[in-house]
């Protein structure tokens, strides 16, 4: 099954220049990245596609993909299925570089620990079960609420309901959101190597087109 994403790119021949910016009137082959594979629309929106996971510890979309598809390299795979663009910010850390990045971000362990980012309300309901504030609902520190109770027929005063939320307590929230993702099931992988395929391929029409997996950047002359 093995399908690794830089294989299904096509090449581009980028024409070479001295250092001074001269053309040297040939070309080198490198591989387009100008082009990206996503997933169809029809795909991404329907969720009986996919299966919800969760990441564990310091697994990185490779070992995902291994437990999923039993294939290091479809990692692209589980990266596409989540619109991740930049793993560096949209994967979960694991432990030791959660903490290295939050040591860094913080000046010391009171601001960390101590400080406080916002506050979140505990859930307010009326009497029948009716969702006044749903829990972890952002509100101000004191927050207080309002409301007529139709079931009882009372007019109800909810006090301090904030609860503060630490930075720590923020961004480990954050973090592990990122553990909730979706992998396309194991038995649409060919509908997408299929689509990647078309999408991937170059059309012909353009001054560029040499082939279907080969175009030619512009041999714009910068000098005389």
């Amino acid at each position: 099954m093995s399908n690794p994403y830089f294989s299904n790119l096509g090449n581009f021949l980028y024409v070479n220049r001295t250092e001074d910016g001269r053309n040297e009137g040939d070309y080198s082959t490198v591989k387009n990245f100008f082009k990206r594979a996503k997933l169809r629309d029809d795909i991404f929106q329907d969720l009986t596609f996919f299966t919800k996971y969760t990441v564990i510890g310091d697994d990185r979309p490779d070992t995902v993909a291994t437990r999923v598809y039993d294939d290091p390299s479809l990692d692209w795979v589980i990266l596409l299925s989540n619109n991740v663009m930049n793993i560096q910010s949209e994967w979960p850390l694991g432990q030791a570089a959660f903490n290295t990045y939050i040591t860094e971000k913080y000046p010391d362990e009171t601001t960390l620990y101590s400080g406080i980012h916002h506050y979140e309300a505990s859930e307010v309901k009326t009497n029948d079960g009716s969702i006044i504030i749903a829990s972890g609902t952002r509100v101000s520190a004191g927050q207080s609420v309002s409301y007529f109770d139709e079931d009882s027929s009372q007019h109800v005063v909810r006090t301090n309901i904030a609860s503060p939320i630490t930075n720590y307590m923020h961004e480990q929230k954050l973090n592990d959101d990122k553990r909730n993702i979706f992998v396309l099931k194991p038995i649409y992988l060919n509908i997408l190597f299929d689509d990647l395929e078309e999408i991937m391929a170059n059309k012909k029409g353009s001054t560029q087109f040499i082939s279907e997996t080969l175009v030619r950047g512009d041999n714009i002359r910068l000098y005389d």
